[in-house]
């Protein structure tokens, strides 16, 4: 699964700790996230788009063949 968490998280010139608290998770949540290592729950995506100002389908998409 590919996600712009990154991207977003820069533009509203966040660091990865201040979105952790946003959302009710630890900032190592958030790196593994990024880097594709993790997968966020349905909630936990919700609430990230929610932050975001976007749609979940802004925020993760499948990668080609999944």
């Amino acid at each position: 699964m590919k996600n712009e968490v990154h991207k977003y998280r820069k533009q509203m010139k966040l660091t990865q700790e201040d979105l952790a608290k946003k959302v009710g998770v630890t900032r190592q949540t958030i790196i593994s996230i990024e880097q594709g290592k993790y997968i966020a729950s349905l909630p936990l995506a919700l609430k990230i788009a929610k932050t975001f100002n976007v749609s979940v389908e802004e925020l993760f998409s499948l990668e080609e063949g999944e």
